[in-house]
C-alpha cells in the first residue's frame, strides 16, 4: 500500500523538483526564441532569468492551491480516492509539457507547472495522513516517514532521467517535462486494489464493518483489542463533531501550541534552503567552483544523500524519537552552513576549498534527510485528532508551499547578491528552529493522542488558573457490557 500510494504521491514532489534543473539552458533559449519570433525582440539575461525563476517557482503556488483543497477533498472523497483524483491534474500537466514545444508557447510550461504543483500539494498533505491513520502505533513513525523516503527517491530518479544521456538533452526536454505521467499511471493501476484509511471509515463514515475489514487486510491477521478500543475511544470523542476548518484552529486555545509548532516546523523545512539546492543546483555548484561539465553528475549525489539519510532515519525514528532527530538535524545543518561559508570565502586562496564546499552541500542535505525531511510530515498526524487533522495538514502544507515559493524566487538573487555568504540566512533559520524544538516541542514517540494533548496543555493553559476544574486523566477504557 505504501509503495503504490507513494509512487504516484510524494515521489512526484521530489521528481518534479529535480527534473527542472537539467533543461535550464534549453528552456531559457526556448523562451528567448519565442519572444524573438513573436515580437522580434531579444530578452536581456536578467529578463530570461526572471521568467525562468517564475516557471520554476510557480510549482510552489500550484502546491499551495493543492494544499488548500486537500483537506476538503480528503473529508469528502476519503484519503485513497483523493490520491487517485489528484492524477487528473498530473495528466493535464504532462500533456501541456509535452505539447509546449510544438505549440511554441512557454506559457504552457507555466500552466503545466501549476497543475503538477496542485497534484504534489494534494499528495504531500493526504499521503502522510493516509499512512498515519492506517499504520499500527508501533510503526506509525516509520510508515509516515516513508513519504520522505519516496520524495528523496523521486529526486534521485528525476536527476538520473534528467542526464544529458537520457532526457536532459536539447531535443528531448519536452519529454522530460511529460515523464512524470509514468508514476501516475502506475498508481492509477495499483492503488484501487488497497483499502481506505480505517480511521476515516470508522470516524468520518461511521462504517465499523468496513473499518475492521480494512484493518484485517492491512495487518494480515486479526486486529488486537487494544487497537480497536483506541479507535473506538477516538470515535466516541469525535461523535457529533464536524471536521474542523483551518481558521477555527487559530482561535482554539486548546490546540494553540500544536498549531504554532506545526507552523514553525513546516516553514523551517523550506526556509532552511535545502529544497532550493535542487531547484538551483547548477548555480550553487558553480558558485562553489565546480567544473560545469561535471555538475549534472554531482547533483545526483545530492539526491542520493537525502535518499540514504531518509532510509536511515526511518530505521531510527522509533528508537530515538521525533524530537531528537528534528533538533539534531537542524543543529548539524547550522554547523555545515558555517563551514560552507568559510569554504566559499577561501575558495580562491586554497586549492582544495571547492571540494570542501561540495562536501558541505552533501552533508547539509544528509543532515536534512536524517531529521526534518521525514519527521515534519509525521507531526500533524500525531498531535491533532481526527476532526482537526485535515485542517492541520492544510496549515502545514500551505506554509510549506508558500515558503518554498518565496525561497525559490529569491534564492538565485541571494546567491548572486550575498556570494560566499549565501547560506548565512539559512543557518539562522536552522539555529532558531532547533532552539524552538528543544524548548517547546514534546516527544510523541509511542504515545497516544490524549497523552500528547495533556503535554501540550501545559503550554496552552500555562497562565490559566485551573483550581476547581476537572482535569482529564488517561485511564482504562470500560465499555458498558464489560462494566
Amino acid at each position: 500500500m505504501v509503495t503504490c500510494t507513494a509512487i504516484g504521491g510524494t515521489l512526484q514532489y521530489g521528481y518534479n523538483l529535480a527534473i527542472m534543473n537539467a533543461p535550464t539552458t534549453y528552456i531559457q533559449t526556448f523562451i528567448n526564441e519565442t519572444f524573438l519570433e513573436r515580437w522580434g525582440m531579444e530578452l536581456e539575461l536578467y529578463e530570461v532569468t526572471l521568467i525562468w525563476t517564475f516557471i520554476v517557482s510557480i510549482f510552489s503556488l500550484g502546491g499551495l492551491t493543492g494544499a488548500l483543497i486537500a483537506g476538503p477533498m480528503s473529508i469528502r472523497f476519503g484519503r485513497k480516492k483523493t490520491m487517485l483524483l489528484s492524477n487528473i491534474f498530473l495528466m493535464l500537466s504532462s500533456l501541456l509539457g509535452l505539447t509546449s514545444r510544438a505549440a511554441k508557447s512557454f506559457e504552457m510550461i507555466i500552466l503545466s507547472r501549476i497543475l503538477v504543483g496542485i497534484n504534489a500539494g494534494i499528495s504531500m498533505n493526504v499521503q502522510p495522513m493516509y499512512f498515519g491513520e492506517s499504520a499500527p502505533k508501533h510503526l506509525r513513525g516509520a510508515v509516515s516517514l516513508s513519504s520522505a523516503v519516496f520524495t528523496a527517491f523521486g529526486v534521485v530518479l528525476g536527476q538520473i532521467v534528467g542526464l544529458r544521456e537520457i532526457l536532459g538533452s536539447e531535443p528531448y526536454w519536452q519529454y522530460l517535462l511529460a515523464s512524470n505521467a509514468v508514476p501516475g499511471f502506475i498508481q492509477l493501476l495499483t492503488l484501487p486494489w488497497f483499502p481506505e484509511s480505517p480511521r476515516y471509515l470508522l470516524i468520518d463514515r461511521g462504517d465499523k464493518e468496513a473499518c475492521f475489514a480494512a484493518l484485517r487486510r492491512l495487518r494480515g491477521c486479526e486486529v488486537t483489542p487494544v487497537e480497536i478500543e483506541e479507535m473506538l475511544q477516538e470515535q466516541a470523542e469525535a461523535e457529533g463533531v464536524r471536521p474542523r476548518r483551518m481558521w477555527e484552529l487559530f482561535s482554539d486555545r486548546s490546540v494553540r501550541w500544536q498549531v504554532i509548532s506545526v507552523a514553525i516546523i513546516s516553514s523551517a523545512m523550506q526556509l532552511c534552503g535545502n529544497d532550493s539546492i535542487y531547484f538551483y543546483a547548477y548555480y550553487v555548484f558553480q558558485e562553489a567552483g565546480i567544473d560545469p561539465n561535471a555538475i549534472q553528475y554531482i547533483t545526483i549525489g545530492t539526491g542520493t544523500c537525502e535518499f540514504t539519510a531518509c532510509i536511515i532515519s526511518s530505521l531510527l525514528i522509533e528508537r530515538q524519537g521525533r524530537r531528537l532527530l528534528l533538533m539534531g538535524g537542524y543543529v548539524l545543518m547550522a554547523c555545515w552552513a558555517v563551514v560552507f561559508t568559510v569554504a566559499l570565502s577561501f575558495e580562491h586562496k586554497v586549492t582544495w576549498m571547492p571540494y570542501l564546499s561540495m562536501a558541505c552541500i552533501f552533508t547539509y542535505i544528509l543532515s536534512f534527510g536524517m531529521g526534518p525531511a521525514g519527521v515534519t510530515g509525521v507531526l500533524p498526524t500525531e498531535i491533532f485528532n481526527q476532526t482537526a487533522r485535515p485542517a492541520a495538514y492544510m496549515i502545514a502544507g500551505s506554509l510549506m508551499w508558500l515558503n518554498l515559493f518565496i525561497v525559490g524566487m529569491i534564492f538565485p538573487f541571494i546567491v548572486n547578491g550575498l556570494g560566499q555568504f549565501c547560506f548565512v540566512p539559512f543557518c539562522a533559520v536552522c539555529v532558531l528552529t532547533a532552539l524552538y524544538i528543544g524548548l517547546f516541542l514534546p516527544e510523541t514517540k509511542g504515545k497516544t493522542l490524549p497523552v500528547i494533548a495533556s503535554e501540550f496543555n501545559r503550554l496552552n493553559f500555562r497562565n490559566q488558573d485551573r483550581t476547581g476544574q476537572a482535569e482529564y486523566k488517561l485511564g482504562e477504557v470500560q465499555h458498558s457490557t464489560a462494566l
